[in-house]
């Protein structure tokens, strides 16, 4: 039988086809446009996600039995705001993740409904980028829309429904909406009231290995699929890709350093940090998991290189680097401001330690450990909640260096592992369309068998101690200057 991931990103819509020993038989990827209306804002049309999603199915299947496909499930951009009306036609536009216009809402929810009331209804509070500030904006800018809203839905539940003609979300994206009681996987009905909608509304949750509903007549006879084909809930993009690298079960951990960077820990405790300094989500394997999102991670390798020494070879730039745990120059990588742990859209980059022998090969390493420092900021969090994390897999464009995923181990203190497969988002759901259609028992049970591990950096410990020392220092420089980037902005 296949299985079918549907990754729905921001650029690109990525599907991927696996047969039911986990062989990646296919892969397809259709773009699409982003539209910045105003300086901040984000959005896009679901139409060209539709349309682009039923253009890559074709093409995926185009070549096996069609008759074998069983189950179709997602990862997806998570936060994004899609609203339908009575007919289940799109109101306007989606505003997306990384969309900034919500800054008054945001302060509203962070400041007058208050952090630890937020945290109390969704073990999170209130960031630009989530769902319940974009729900308020629409009711507090554009009022005429906010009358017309039938149904609120995330970015991939939109393809979900197109696909089976059912309402629905998962509770790993339905924990970043800022509405959601992560710790009793349901809708807080508070947070429904203080954004003024009705829980008839909202999609009906599931698991994300739950089966929601088969695809309609009219989708399987465009695809030539029969209409049997399972539609299963999926997850947001980080939960799914976490699937697809085996970060499930308890204190499993995964960095990802893509122009983003994020550590992503799976628990089967919940647990929130008495700052929310780390999202806390539910998992797509029926449990919890603790997420620290860095805004700029390989990004700042890439801004380095090419912006600043103008060049693009990398790995030459990195190979006079020897003296690791040695290096007096220091660099916090908050070029677009910083999530985890600090909350701080007014954050940049820093340098600091140069000196009149401070050689380019200097910099360029404390930028690749100004990203491992503020990753341990992250699991530092974590830690401090009783998590006891041994060693995590690595994943993203910056994972290709090995000098990198070096200094990773050394600075956290983990054994890396790299993977066979790296498809992330849209792996986890065709491995989540394999689980939901009985192929595998459980979630675990299908990782055990799919994921495997090639490579393994263990970390050395006299390394291990002499970052320890420069990380004590690192922890202490955004304090210092924390309050000059409010003056510098």
């Amino acid at each position: 039988m296949y299985y079918i991931g549907i990754d729905l990103g921001t650029s690109a819509v990525k599907l991927l086809l696996m047969d039911g020993n986990g062989k990646v038989c296919n892969i397809v990827s259709k773009e699409y446009p982003i539209y910045f209306p105003q300086p901040g804002w984000s959005e896009q049309n679901p139409s060209d996600w539709y349309s682009q999603t039923m253009i890559g199915l074709k093409e995926l299947i185009k070549n096996v039995d069609k008759s074998q496909v069983a189950g179709i499930s997602f990862g997806g951009q998570m936060h994004g705001l899609v609203i339908l009306d009575e007919n289940d036609e799109v109101i306007r536009p989606a505003l997306l993740w990384n969309d900034g216009r919500t800054k008054e809402e945001c302060d509203y929810l962070n400041e007058v409904i208050g952090k630890e009331t937020l945290s109390k209804y969704t073990a999170n509070i209130s960031f630009t980028g989530f769902t319940a500030p974009k729900i308020l904006w629409v009711k507090n800018k554009e009022p005429e829309n906010f009358a017309k809203i039938k149904k609120i839905m995330l970015p991939k539940d939109y393809i979900a429904y197109k696909l089976s003609g059912v309402h629905c979300t998962d509770v790993s994206d339905a924990s970043g909406m800022l509405i959601f009681d992560v710790e009793n996987r349901c809708w807080s009905k508070e947070m429904i009231d203080i954004c003024g909608i009705k829980e008839e509304q909202l999609a009906k949750v599931y698991e994300s290995y739950e089966v929601v509903g088969n695809v309609t007549e009219e989708i399987a006879k465009e695809l030539e699929i029969p209409n049997t084909v399972k539609v299963v809930a999926g997850a947001g993009d980080n939960a799914a890709a976490a699937i697809g690298t085996g970060t499930v079960g308890d204190g499993r951990c995964n960095i990802s350093l893509g122009t983003s960077g994020t550590i992503f820990i799976s628990s089967k405790k919940f647990g929130v940090d008495s700052n929310n300094a780390l999202h806390s989500f539910d998992h797509a394997d029926g449990n919890y998991h603790l997420m620290g999102c860095m805004l700029s991670a390989a990004s700042c390798n890439k801004w380095w290189n090419e912006e600043i020494l103008g060049t693009k070879d990398y790995a030459k730039e990195q190979e006079n680097i020897t003296k690791l745990g040695e290096n007096n120059v220091y660099f916090l990588p908050y070029l677009m401001g910083e999530r985890s742990p600090h909350n701080n859209p007014n954050a940049r980059g820093t340098f600091i330690g140069m000196s009149m022998d401070t050689s380019r090969s200097d910099m360029t390493q404390a930028v690749l450990e100004g990203v491992a420092f503020a990753l341990r900021d992250s699991l530092e969090v974590a830690k401090s909640l009783g998590i006891s994390i041994e060693r995590t897999k690595i994943c993203g464009g910056g994972a290709k260096s090995p000098l990198w995923k070096k200094i990773i181990a050394n600075v956290l203190n983990l054994k890396v592992d790299m993977i066979e497969s790296e498809e992330g988002p849209a792996l986890g759901g065709a491995i989540l369309a394999a689980v939901a259609c009985g192929e595998f028992e459980s979630i675990e049970g299908a990782v055990s068998k799919l994921v495997k591990v090639t490579e393994t950096i263990e970390p050395d410990e006299e390394l291990v101690e002499k970052y320890e020392e420069r990380y004590n220092k690192f922890k202490k420089i955004y304090p210092t200057v924390k309050n000059l980037y409010d003056e510098l902005i």
